[in-house]
């Protein structure tokens, strides 16, 4: 039996590629309608994104997942400054000052703070970053991995919450089929009384109302919206069991449970008597679990 995997999940691993060059890799994925690929690497890893895509495709079916790869350098960092800027500033200082007969002097702690006067450069190139590529992949299985782990973690306690729904939908089911002749039955002599008021004014035979009447007896049986939930309800099950891209299937199946439980109001509800009322009650407690479970089962991929 294959697990069933949730949609939702985190992992990351830390890595390096030598003692001055290291890095993070995280991948974190939400439930979405398809596979959407997002990445954030740094600007020199296009080529490495599209090794990346092509296994999280092999490795995953659905789902919004983020994939970010953060590099850590440790390098000596040297300041520059930048001379010929600063002299410029100096000398239009001073020449202002003179042109307004002034005779302060430059704050250099002021002028240093002046855009683009220091600056920051990492002695790390280009040829720093060989073997990033490398690197990242050879733990891409690993992680994959822990972040499965979680989504099947997650995945098993939402079939088991889908099971329990399907139980008590079984169990809504029974009751509804132990009170259905009792409804029935009712009906049946409500029309019957009625149609007797309507042979005393008309020359129809008794045989055809009676059959019209059964017609419409029948037509208010839910024996067929039954047996239909049930078979539905041990297909979604079954699909459980079997594991694997269960999402959508059991998507279809809940549309078909909820078609099912409205078929069941509609045809109770012109009937009389407290265990229509309650077949009633059963046919709306129904559609609120099936939705319940249609929220859950939109976590799954």
């Amino acid at each position: 039996m294959s697990s069933v995997y949730s949609m939702t999940g985190y992992a990351n691993l830390r890595g390096s590629v030598r003692e001055q060059l290291g890095f993070t890799l995280t991948v974190k994925s939400v439930n979405h309608r398809f596979l959407d690929l997002q990445f954030r690497l740094p600007s020199s890893c296009d080529a490495l994104e599209m090794q990346l895509r092509r296994v999280l495709k092999e490795r995953l079916r659905r789902g919004h997942v983020d994939v970010t790869l953060q590099v850590e350098r440790k390098s000596n960092v040297q300041i520059q400054l930048n001379s010929a800027l600063l002299d410029a500033y100096v000398k239009a200082f001073r020449e202002a000052s003179a042109l307004h007969s002034l005779t302060s002097e430059p704050d250099m702690n002021s002028m240093l703070r002046l855009p683009g006067l220091m600056s920051a450069e990492s002695n790390m190139n280009e040829e720093a970053l060989q073997g990033l590529d490398e690197a990242v992949l050879s733990l891409l299985d690993e992680l994959l991995s822990k972040l499965n782990e979680v989504r099947a973690q997650e995945g098993a306690a939402l079939a088991a919450e889908l099971r329990a729904s399907m139980s008590r939908l079984l169990t809504f089911a029974t009751e509804v089929a132990e009170l259905r002749s009792g409804v029935r039955d009712a009906l049946f002599e409500r029309l019957r009384a009625r149609l007797a008021e309507l042979m005393q004014s008309t020359s129809v035979s008794e045989e055809r109302l009676l059959a019209e009447a059964a017609v419409l007896a029948e037509k208010s049986d839910v024996d067929e919206e039954i047996v239909r939930l049930r078979t539905h309800v041990e297909h979604f099950v079954g699909i459980l069991d079997a594991g694997g891209e269960v999402g959508k299937r059991l998507d279809f199946l809940l549309q078909e449970l909820n078609r099912e439980a409205n078929t069941m109001l509609s045809k109770t509800s012109g009937a009389a008597g407290g265990n229509s009322l309650r077949i009633t009650e059963l046919g709306l407690e129904m559609k609120a679990e099936i939705e319940k479970a249609r929220e859950q089962v939109q976590n799954l991929e």
